[in-house]
């Protein structure tokens, strides 16, 4: 892994699909999820960036600050759990390392630098391992990314 900081990754209550995301045990972002579209409101360290969808239902996803694009991510196919991640021009892929678990990694190219981990096969809690050189606002967007395939697999079960 590259340098990296260990978040955690706890939802607000037991039937939310809000997170707070803790450093050291201390807040540092909340993800707010909407309830009908894959759309939301990131808060990191006070400052809010929406993320959502280009269109209703396809399109890239957006992380957003004053209007300005931050980062987008695509889901090269509608099969797998994958996102190709662009932000600042370099581009990273965020999958799920299996095709029977939750856990996400994020690769530089072929090389793994960053993961989601669940705490337990049927908690929402995760660690989150993500690299430092990536701002939090973009380290949290990777995390509702993954949200929403964890959101989508559970209203499909």
């Amino acid at each position: 892994m590259i340098n990296s900081s260990v978040l955690e990754l706890v939802p607000q209550s037991v039937l939310s699909w809000d997170f707070t995301v803790l450093r050291d045990g201390s807040p540092v972002a909340e993800i707010d999820v909407s309830w009908f579209r894959e759309k939301g409101v990131l808060t990191v360290d006070g400052v809010q960036y929406p993320v959502y969808r280009e269109h209703v239902m396809s399109g890239a996803f957006i992380l957003e600050f004053n209007g300005t694009q931050l980062a987008r991510a695509e889901k090269p196919s509608a099969l797998f759990r994958s996102f190709l991640v662009e932000h600042a021009g370099k581009a990273y892929t965020l999958k799920a390392e299996s095709a029977l678990f939750r856990k996400f990694i994020l690769l530089d190219d072929d090389r793994e630098v960053g993961s989601i981990t669940p705490a337990g096969p049927i908690t929402r809690r995760a660690a989150v391992d993500l690299p430092d050189d990536l701002p939090l606002s973009v380290r949290v967007f990777m995390i509702w990314l993954t949200v929403l395939l964890w959101k989508r697999a559970a209203r499909s079960s």
